[in-house]
């Protein structure tokens, strides 16, 4: 799947808990400023972008059967990662229902 090279799924696991761990603090640490997390949202965003665009695609398969594999792999095991955008209008509501619920009180 990888043309012959193959990574250490414990040095990976590793690797991976150490990233989240680090994003996890970051997000604890601009808690409650909105610019803050948003700063961090687009760098995930453009860390996705860059794996996807500059590794991920070197590394598919060159051939018919590796792919097929590939995309067996990847739908058992959760399918395509996806870095979902918060939509202009669920924004805009959540907005006013916090609004709604200030005014309230």
């Amino acid at each position: 799947m990888s043309k012959g090279r193959s990574v250490d799924s414990e040095k990976l696991s590793d690797g991976l808990q150490a990233i989240a761990s680090v994003v996890h603090d970051a997000t604890q640490n601009c808690q409650g400023d909105a610019m803050a997390l948003l700063a961090l949202l687009r760098q995930l965003e453009q860390l996705h972008r860059e794996i996807r665009d500059e590794a991920f695609l070197h590394s598919l398969p060159d051939n018919r059967q590796g792919l097929y594999s590939l995309l067996k792999d990847i739908e058992s095991l959760g399918g395509w990662p996806y870095i979902e955008r918060m939509r202009l209008q669920a924004f805009l509501e959540r907005l006013s229902q916090e609004s709604a619920e200030e005014s309230g009180e």
